[in-house]
């Protein structure tokens, strides 16, 4: 009767390692599939950044007043006014 117990506690100890074993293959996959899932991100990220930066370089030279003048001037036709032709109105 005792040989029966132990080796049925060996069996149940021998399933535990194996579902342990498996346990740990599967956790170490996710983890490295989780990893490059960063690294993907982080390049994205990176990749946005730089984009983020050309767009507000780009946006400064667009709202620079001297960009602003010269599109007025040649698309537009606009001119400033010469000092006679302006009028101050007060309250």
């Amino acid at each position: 009767m005792k040989s029966r117990t132990q080796l049925m506690f060996v069996s149940v100890l021998w399933a535990l390692v194996f579902v342990s074993s498996a346990g740990v293959v599967y956790v170490k996959h996710q983890a490295r599939t989780l990893f490059f899932e960063l690294e993907r991100l982080s390049v994205e990220r990176d990749r946005l950044n730089i984009e983020w930066g050309r767009l507000q370089l780009e946006q400064s030279a667009w709202s620079a007043h001297g960009f602003v003048e010269q599109v007025a001037n040649r698309q537009l036709k606009m001119t400033l006014p010469s000092a006679t032709e302006v009028k101050i109105v007060q309250p």
